[in-house]
């Protein structure tokens, strides 16, 4: 077991021998005999240890046991309690959900704080089995069926190069203390019921069902390489980025076969399942403005784009109406030189007209007729039935119609803000001025506001 260990190691580039490690013991038998291994093989090491607080007297045994490790290969010793259970009603996730995200977030910030390079789960083929039903019951994807990978970031499984039968076998003979843990038995979690029901039947119809299992995901594994580098590469093609905003070209997305397969890629890291992209599948021919949320996102179908934005953090929960632009607005008096609210930042300036004055050519700047002016100015956001000159028109455009003829999608118009004086329109921020305000030859003073 020994060489094995020190072997796969080597093979899967785990870690060096100089690297500190933190390995996550819980006292059960796997965590146990990792930490045999790494004692045996000289590795620099500490211990982390969780309390979940759901066993009761159970769990706190575990935690003076793995202490007692601890102690006694003079190691380093982190311990946490947890409360679970309110952590996991709070967050509406269940009991497994929520001890996982409490603990992998905890040893993260002790390996960071404790100049850990890696940490170590006690993770074995079997457990990855698991996790291979486990998601293709779930419906992951491609993702989910390669099972447990051997390194993740800063967390490697050292021990996925054996199984449950010879972890067994070698704990007894190294004589090896450590701790049952009675959930393991509930069938009440998915995992174990696996183990218990799932596995048992299949070795009836093949007895070497878990290596079966364990060279298919190796074949996965080496298969999602291959995909996600396609994937990528159409991404370069279909996937657009500016500053904040992403969006997807609707007619490279077209070229795409099967589009399904491809726009479920691209769109998962934003939270929207498989049967959401159908439905942003069927909506490419349709007209523009439909809407379609995730937990974290909100994608809509422009003309020529699918673009996507991040729900506010701010909203509690994700409904169509809390997504429709709020008006908000925000006065600008005489006196003041720069503004900065609502994401935007203002420089103004004000000056007498200087001879030789040129008309700036950024739409981002604006330059009025001071004296054409009533303070305080007011920024806010665009409202249906909004009217204004265009400079260099003679008549009068809705915001709206003007918005179709320099074709702005559906971000841009609700993004859009509008500088006003005593109710008038003066500026569409950062596109086009007032007619009406204009500097003119008769100007004796200029305000300049500077969009940043």
């Amino acid at each position: 077991m020994q060489r094995a260990f020190l072997s796969y190691i080597k093979k899967e580039n785990l870690f060096n021998s100089s690297d500190k490690i933190l390995l996550t013991v819980s006292g059960g038998i796997d965590s146990l005999a990792m930490v045999e291994l790494f004692h045996h093989a000289g590795f620099n090491f500490g211990i982390a240890h969780c309390n979940f607080q759901l066993r009761g007297e159970e769990s706190d045994g575990d935690e003076i046991f793995v202490r007692s490790i601890a102690e006694k290969y003079s190691l380093e010793f982190h311990l946490i309690k947890f409360d679970t259970a309110i952590y996991a009603k709070k967050n509406k996730v269940s009991i497994q959900i929520a001890a996982r995200e409490l603990r992998y977030q905890w040893f993260e910030e002790i390996r960071a704080s404790n100049n850990y390079s890696f940490i170590a789960t006690a993770h074995h083929k079997d457990d990855s089995i698991e996790t291979f039903f486990i998601n293709l019951i779930r419906g992951s994807g491609i993702s989910g069926l390669h099972g447990i990978l051997s390194k993740n970031a800063n967390v490697i499984r050292p021990l996925l190069f054996t199984n449950k039968n010879d972890i067994t076998k070698y704990v007894k003979s190294c004589k090896i203390y450590y701790r049952d843990d009675s959930s393991n038995a509930s069938e009440k979690y998915i995992r174990n019921k696996i183990r218990l029901k799932l596995i048992p039947l299949l070795k009836e119809l093949n007895p070497n069902i878990n290596q079966t299992i364990a060279e298919d995901i190796k074949r996965l594994a080496n298969t999602e390489k291959i995909y996600r580098k396609e994937i990528f590469n159409k991404s370069l093609i279909v996937v657009e980025k500016h500053n904040n905003s992403i969006s997807f070209s609707i007619k490279e997305l077209k070229k795409l076969d099967p589009i399904e397969s491809y726009l479920f890629e691209f769109l998962q890291p934003f939270g929207f399942n498989f049967a959401v992209v159908n439905e942003i599948v069927a909506s490419l021919d349709g007209l523009s403005g439909k809407k379609f949320l995730s937990a974290t996102h909100r994608l809509v179908k422009d003309r020529e784009y699918l673009l996507i934005d991040k729900i506010p953090a701010a909203l509690p929960k994700v409904s169509q109406a809390m997504l429709t632009p709020q008006i908000a607005n925000f006065q600008i008096d005489e006196e003041n030189n720069i503004i900065e609210n609502m994401g935007l930042k203002f420089v103004i300036n004000k000056l007498l007209k200087p001879s030789v004055f040129s008309f700036p050519a950024s739409n981002k700047i604006a330059s009025f007729d001071y004296n054409k002016l009533n303070f305080p100015l007011e920024l806010r956001k665009w409202q249906k039935g909004d009217v204004f000159q265009p400079i260099g028109m003679k008549g009068k455009k809705l915001i709206s119609d003007f918005f179709i003829d320099e074709k702005f999608s559906i971000q841009q118009k609700e993004n859009a803000w509008l500088l006003t004086s005593r109710g008038k329109i003066i500026w569409l921020v950062g596109h086009r001025m007032d007619d009406k305000f204009k500097v003119t030859d008769k100007t004796i003073k200029i305000y300049i506001v500077e969009l940043l």
